[in-house]
This record gives C-alpha cells, sequence and structure tokens, in this order.
C-alpha cells in the first residue's frame, strides 16, 4: 500500500483552513509548556530515517489496504495534525496513518511521521475519542522529536544505522528481533524505549492537541487502562517501549480541566470502520507473526526439504543476502534463508528440519548475534562456546583459536567438533567478531565430516562476503 502523505500544498489549501478554523479552539491559558529536549539531529534527517524504518515495517507487517479504513485513519490523523502547536511543525515531516492486521492493541510512530495503528487498538477502543488518543501521544513524539533526542544521548552511531535499529526493534521476532536484541544494550535502547519523562511529555501535549481537535483528553487515560489490563498480568507490548510515568490517568485529568475542548467532530465513521474491521481475515498477534517467519525476516522461510534424504553440494552460482541492516553475505543460490529468534541460517535442501522429535542444523551456516560477556574477544567467544554445548553436550573445542578477518575486523576461529543427527562426527566452525556496541557477532558452520571437503570452499567464500553495517 503506497505511503499517504500531507503535502505543503493541501495545508495551504481552503478546505484545510475552514479545517482548521473549525477544530483549532483557544484554551485557558493554563496549559502545561512541553518543551522539545536537546536534538543533535535535523527535521530532514528524522524523515530519512522514519522512511526507511517505515519500509522496513511495511514489508514485514501484515498491512491492511481497505480504502475505507485508509480514509478512516488518514482523517483523524489529519485533524491531528492540524492542531498540533504550529511551534513544532517541521514542513519537511512525511504524516501517514497506517492500519495493520495485528490482534495486540499497539500504535507507533517512526521519526519524521510514519504512524502504524494495529487493528487491535480499534477493536479495544469503546469510543473514537480513545483511538484519537493513542494516535495524539504518538503524534506528540514525532512532533517533540523524542526518536532522534534518544539517539542524541547516544554517540557514535551513524544515521543510517538508526533507521536498523528503530525497525529491528518494532519489527521484533525473527531477524528484526536479532538485529535489537544485538543493539538493544546499546543503540536500542536509546531510540526505542521512551524514557518516562518522554513519556508524560507526549500525554500531556497529546491531551492539549486532543482538546484543539475536539475530544476529551480522558479519553487517553481510559485507553491506557485498557492498554494495562491487556495480558492478564504479562506487561502489553505497548507499555515495554512506553513506560507509565506514574499517576498517568490523575495527571492528564488534571491537565485536561485547564483546556477548553473544541466543537465535536463527527465520529459517526468510528462504528462503521469497526464493522469494517470483521470482514477482514482473522487478525494475527505479533507471537503468530514470529512464528510464521514475518516481523522481522531476513528472506522469509521456504520450505527446506527433509532431513535424512541425500543433501546437494553447494551450487557454483551464489546470491546476496541480507540480515536486516545489520549484515549482507552471498551464499550459494540452492541454499535457502530459515530466520529464527536472534539468528538466521542459509541451509541447503536437505540439510536442516524436524529430525527424532527435535529441530536439528545437518548442513550449512548460521549467522548471528549474542550478548557479549566481556569485551575481550577471546574470552566473550568462550562464553559463546559454552551456551552451544548446553544444547549439544559432545560438542567439544578441537583446536586453538585461530585470528582471523571478518567483515576486515579482527575476529577469532574456533574448530569445534561434535556428534552429527545423523550418525558420526560432524565438523563445525566457529567465527566470531565484535560489534560497535559491545556484543558479539557470530558465524557456525556444520557438515558432517565425512562431506567437509566439498563443503569447506563455499563457507570459506561465505566467511569472506559477510559484511557488518553496525558501524
Amino acid at each position: 500500500m503506497p505511503m499517504k502523505t500531507l503535502s505543503r500544498a493541501w495545508f495551504r489549501s481552503p478546505i484545510a483552513a475552514l479545517a482548521i478554523a473549525t477544530v483549532c479552539v483557544a484554551t485557558t491559558g493554563a496549559q502545561t509548556r512541553v518543551t522539545p529536549p536537546k536534538n543533535k539531529y535535523t527535521p530532514e534527517q528524522d524523515v530519512q530515517i522514519g522512511r526507511e524504518a517505515a519500509a522496513d515495517v511495511r514489508r514485514e507487517y501484515p498491512i491492511i489496504d481497505d480504502p475505507q479504513i485508509d480514509r478512516y485513519l488518514d482523517l483523524l490523523g489529519r485533524r491531528l495534525v492540524e492542531a498540533a502547536p504550529s511551534e513544532l511543525k517541521q514542513p519537511v515531516f512525511e504524516y501517514s496513518f497506517t492500519p495493520v492486521n495485528l490482534k495486540d492493541i499497539n500504535a507507533f510512530a517512526l521519526p519524521g511521521g510514519p504512524m502504524f495503528v494495529n487493528r487491535g487498538m480499534v477493536d479495544a477502543a469503546a469510543t473514537e475519542g480513545e483511538v484519537v488518543g493513542v494516535m495524539a501521544h504518538e503524534l506528540s513524539h514525532v512532533l517533540l522529536r523524542h526518536g532522534t533526542a534518544n539517539a542524541t544521548k547516544a554517540e557514535g552511531f551513524q544515521l543510517g544505522a538508526l533507521a536498523g535499529a528503530i525497525a529491528g526493534a518494532v519489527i521484533g521476532g525473527g531477524w528484526g528481533q536479532a538485529i535489537s536484541q544485538g543493539s538493544q544494550f546499546g543503540l536500542g535502547t536509546w531510540l526505542l524505549k521512551y524514557s518516562r519523562e518522554y513519556e508524560k511529555q507526549a500525554d500531556l501535549l497529546g491531551a492539549q492537541i486532543m482538546a484543539r481537535a475536539g475530544y476529551d483528553p480522558r479519553d487517553l487515560a481510559r485507553m491506557f487502562e485498557t492498554i494495562q489490563k491487556q495480558g492478564n498480568g504479562t506487561p502489553p507490548q505497548w507499555l515495554s517501549s512506553h513506560p507509565n510515568p506514574g499517576n498517568r490517568s490523575q495527571y492528564i485529568a488534571d491537565e485536561a480541566n485547564r483546556l477548553r475542548v473544541g466543537a465535536h467532530p463527527d465520529d459517526s465513521g468510528f462504528a462503521r470502520v469497526k464493522q469494517r474491521f470483521t470482514t477482514l481475515p482473522p487478525a494475527k498477534s505479533m507471537a503468530d507473526l514470529a512464528r510464521s517467519g514475518g516481523g522481522g525476516r531476513t528472506e522469509g522461510s521456504a520450505p527446506t526439504g527433509t532431513v535424512g534424504r541425500d543433501v546437494p553440494a553447494p551450487s557454483s552460482r551464489y546470491r546476496e543476502a541480507r540480515g536486516g541492516r545489520l549484515f549482507q553475505v552471498r551464499v550459494p543460490a540452492n541454499w535457502t534463508a530459515v530466520s529464527e529468534n536472534n539468528a538466521v541460517k542459509f541451509v541447503p535442501e536437505n540439510g536442516y528440519g524436524e529430525w527424532q522429535g527435535q529441530t536439528v542444523l545437518t548442513h550449512g551456516v548460521e549467522l548471528g548475534v549474542a550478548r557479549a560477556s566481556s569485551r575481550d574477544l577471546g574470552a566473550a567467544t568462550e562464553t559463546l562456546v559454552e551456551a552451544f554445548r548446553q544444547g549439544n553436550p559432545e560438542m567439544r573445542v578441537t583446536g586453538e583459536p585461530v585470528a582471523v578477518r571478518l567483515s576486515n575486523r579482527p575476529g577469532l576461529g574456533t574448530p569445534l567438533a561434535g556428534r552429527s543427527a545423523l550418525g558420526g562426527a560432524e565438523r563445525i566452525g566457529l567465527y566470531t567478531v565484535l560489534l560497535a556496541d559491545g556484543n558479539l557477532f557470530y558465524y557456525v558452520t556444520v557438515v558432517p565430516e565425512a562431506q567437509a571437503r566439498t563443503y569447506e570452499p563455499a563457507f570459506t567464500r561465505v566467511l569472506q562476503s559477510i559484511r557488518l553495517s553496525d558501524r
């Protein structure tokens, strides 16, 4: 579905002027002043980051392409943008409001304007004002530029890495989560988890925007209470990145008392859109999306054959593959990508799958991110080997680690051996390098001992092709 943006020409149109005159209303003058935090990035950079991250989200999420729902969310979004303080509006921002067929009660906005609203948010809302409240809150994060303000607090990260980290953490699951987990202890923490201070700012500014647009700000507090109840005691997804500042309902109500609500707009479309959602295919949960290969897949997971049958030799032709924005690599053309929670495998037919009640890898490679136990590469690698051995007690180190180059960086190569699920010995190669955020990137090769010489040239060529882009 193409991204819808509000052009500057639209805001100069007579229709826009009439709409603004209708929804904007003076407040009592006692509203809380909300000041944007320090930010070293330009609004144009916000747009670039958000545009790139939104493209990833659109590839991974089940976007709803329904004209009626699209128009409705676009109308709500326009009302809120029009009602936003003029001093916070950035002419370059590209606002869009995209529905997603996920049942989780969630919505999020990216730097520069792209906003995504889950079907579950609309389904859970009792009134249009509750949906508008969350959208106003998310819009406030965009207007106050909280995403890049977070990045400003971190040092040493380039612009291109920001979009990947944002998309990785928003998408979650599959390789997207590998990116977020691999950077969560550094870059991801700054970009994707708003502080309680920023949350309160978005609550207050969102309440003010709602009032100007003709909605009761208390609807925002009511929706927060609904979100809080989601999950039967398990913290909802939305609250994991939007922590409750404390006394949320109370201070939103206090702010509402300081505001004069404008003329209430026609909200008859809310019931029609809720009914429209019921005609769509059933919504997935984020967990469903991750299990089905979405939510951060590298290329999607295709059938990999049947373990135990003959495995073809690596093709002499190679193709380029990517692991989100973290790496690119060239692999034999007859290998398939299989995404997991924090790694991606590339495997030949019949080299990966179920065998005697377990999922096994008999032929192929795995590239992934692990939390480093130390800034010392040797110590971090030893810890990773021990973690691998917990799942494969027969695995053992067969030689001293040797210095290697991985993505033109100093790394370690550690020879390992184990017992193949198919019987007999298997040879395992482990190659590790530290990422810019201090975590560990690894490349593992697996093949039965009897076929090691056939696969060794392919494993070496894949290793030499890896290019990391975390810096």
